[in-house]
């Protein structure tokens, strides 16, 4: 890349200041209109089923298109696109339900069914972890926004507020880095209540060694960027994680401390607890040591201080996987209903559950940002502080939460099936397609999306091209990761590192 266009990429994405909360976050509720509405001509029309081209186009434009929209030529008017996604699906909603639902199809007692089922209970069929389309939503669409925002960024289409502030503030991709580490904690809580069910204890060195399998692919990834990016000469943002490090090596990090976290649990039996213990102690660091001053202007002399924003950020980025582990351990496994709790009453609780959290977690940001009632802390996506951690679980349990209650709401017979099949195809038939391509192979996707993105930038100028053909670019780029991630879920593969 010429030094000259290196400079002037560079500069475009450096001494950012950010974007209001509230408009973050109305740029993110477009997310769970675009579902809504999904939703609404699923259940009311059938529309996604059978899948052809038509409905292809729809789901794409809806779950991929609406948030590239929202984070470019919506960007300064967030409102109007919701009220345009969430009108049809409220009228689509209300006229319909008035109307006389389908006959149910009649579910088949144990006695009629072949085989060793008859002699299993209705209930014992059910899968303990069942599938969550609400959770597929709202993972699909945290991978989606990522991925269009690394490339949209380096596109003058991207409002400056969007992209990562320099040191102090809040912007959508800051959000979007601790969303994808949130969400990560969030099905890792998974392998550890099958070993809660199961009644097995792991001990630290399986732990340690599990984790290291998983962390080597990580790491690899984040040395193939490194000598990538030095090689090429690519634009690079150093106050962003340092000299060498990259979001890969971060990610590559987390396991190994959360295996020796597990230990931990004995003393404090709270993931959300421990979240918030971690970051505190991390802040107390930051405030009452030099460790703040020597992250932000120390000189770059060693290996360390060179890569301190990502090596101290850790300790941030492990608190808000805490927290999103804290979710996962509520809203992943399945409750057996009893004859005075049902499974409607459950969900009920898990969305009044769900709730509190987003209202916990935002109280206390409120308090660690008020100069008035509280500590009168700034976020720092670059420190990792507290108020970040806050803001990030606060954010993320609300969309959660958001994505739950379209669920409740419109397709109940997800949480009422009994049986396991029948609940696995209200679990897909309430799921989007291309969202559940995402979830399936998440990181090898976002892997990819670098990668383009990479080619991108050094094949175009993105800084001097005309609005239309920056869309042009960022809807082909989006159709390419999206048809990607649909031809692995329909050729049956699965990529896990």
């Amino acid at each position: 890349m010429a030094q000259s266009q290196k400079l002037l990429k560079e500069s475009f994405v450096s001494n950012l200041s950010g974007g209001e909360i509230g408009e973050i976050n109305m740029v993110a509720t477009v997310a769970p209109a675009a579902v809504f509405l999904w939703s609404a001509l699923q259940s009311r029309q059938s529309f996604f089923f059978p899948y052809g081209p038509v409905a292809l186009v729809a789901d794409f434009l809806l779950n991929v298109g609406a948030i590239l929209f929202a984070t470019t030529l919506y960007s300064s008017a967030p409102l109007l696109l919701n009220i345009l996604l969430l009108s049809p699906a409220i009228l689509l909603y209300a006229i319909t339900s008035a109307a006389k639902s389908p006959k149910p199809k009649k579910v088949l007692k144990p006695s009629q069914v072949d085989g060793e089922q008859a002699s299993k209970t209705v209930q014992g069929e059910l899968d303990p972890f069942p599938i969550r389309p609400f959770l597929t939503f709202y993972r699909g669409s945290m991978l989606v926004v990522t991925c269009l925002a690394i490339l949209a960024v380096d596109f003058r289409v991207f409002p400056r507020r969007f992209a990562k502030v320099e040191t102090w503030g809040t912007s959508l991709m800051d959000m979007g880095v601790g969303s994808f580490v949130f969400s990560a904690g969030l099905v890792s809580a998974r392998p550890i209540l099958k070993d809660h069910l199961s009644g097995q204890t792991t001990f630290l060195f399986q732990r340690l060694y599990a984790s290291a399998r998983h962390s080597l692919p990580l790491f690899i990834l984040g040395l193939i960027r490194l000598y990538s990016v030095k090689g090429l000469d690519y634009a690079e943002h150093v106050t962003e994680y340092g000299v060498h490090w990259n979001f890969f090596f971060t990610l590559a990090f987390l396991p190994p401390f959360m295996a020796l976290f597990q230990s931990f649990f004995k003393i404090i039996p709270s993931y959300s607890l421990l979240a918030l213990l971690v970051g505190i102690i991390y802040q107390a660091l930051l405030e009452f040591t030099t460790l703040k001053a020597y992250i932000l202007v120390a000189p770059r002399t060693d290996l360390l201080s060179k890569n301190r924003e990502g090596v101290f950020s850790l300790f941030g980025y492990l608190a808000i996987f805490l927290a999103g582990q804290s979710t996962g351990m509520d809203v992943l496994p399945r409750k057996v209903p009893t004859a005075s709790d049902s499974n409607t009453e459950q969900r009920k609780r898990l969305i009044i559950r769900l709730a509190a959290w987003s209202s916990g977690w935002s109280a206390l940001l409120f308090f660690s940002m008020s100069y008035r009632y509280g500590l009168g802390l700034q976020v720092s996506r670059r420190l990792a502080n507290l108020p970040y951690i806050l803001w990030v679980s606060a954010f993320n349990c609300t969309q959660v939460m958001a994505f739950g209650l379209i669920e409740t709401i419109v397709f109940p017979e997800v949480y009422k099936a009994n049986q396991r099949h029948a609940e696995r195809k209200e679990g897909t038939k309430a799921s989007s397609k291309i969202m559940r391509a995402y979830n399936r192979n998440g990181l090898p996707i976002f892997l990819l999306a670098n990668l383009l993105t990479g080619c991108i930038n050094l094949t175009v100028n993105t800084l001097t091209i005309q609005r239309a053909l920056a869309m042009a670019i960022l809807l082909g780029y989006a159709a390419l990761l999206t048809g990607v991630a649909l031809a692995l879920d329909e050729w049956n593969i699965s990529i896990k590192f």
